[in-house]
């Protein structure tokens, strides 16, 4: 196996050192393996996962809290996904989906509350800009 670097993860990901740190420290990313001298040593699989993270933060604007709960409804996702496959043809299947299907279902709900709080900014916003331009023509028509 391949064994990284914090120096290279941070260079890989796009992370600084220092949130790689702070990721660990808060559990949100497993804390690694260390060799003879105490270097923290990484995988691939951590770089993906710091890549993963970075984008639910960027893209979805998940507060640390929320990406904790969303990355560990991940997880949930992946590890049924994979008890569903072992139960394949069996009896079994039906419950396994739905248990799949509950997981994405919170998934789902994570976003949608994100997506309906940038909605609340926005509309916000636009109250805010349509005030402004009302109150620029009042004043430009001599109006105070």
């Amino acid at each position: 196996m391949n064994e990284l670097r914090i120096d290279d993860v941070a260079r890989k990901s796009g992370l600084t050192k220092r949130a790689i740190r702070y990721y660990e420290q808060i559990g949100l990313l497993p804390s690694p393996t260390r060799s003879e001298g105490g270097y923290r040593l990484y995988t691939e699989k951590d770089v993906e996962f710091l890549k993963k993270v970075m984008n639910a933060k960027e893209v979805m604007g998940f507060s640390l809290q929320e990406l904790q709960e969303f990355l560990k409804l991940s997880e949930t996702l992946e590890l049924q996904r994979l008890d569903y496959r072992q139960v394949k043809g069996t009896n079994q299947q039906k419950e396994k989906l739905e248990k799949v299907l509950h997981t994405v279902e919170e998934e789902l709900r994570l976003i949608e509350q994100k997506k309906n709080n940038i909605l609340k900014v926005e509309a916000d916003l636009f109250s805010l800009r349509d005030r402004a331009q009302k109150a620029i023509i009042r004043f430009e028509q001599g109006e105070k």
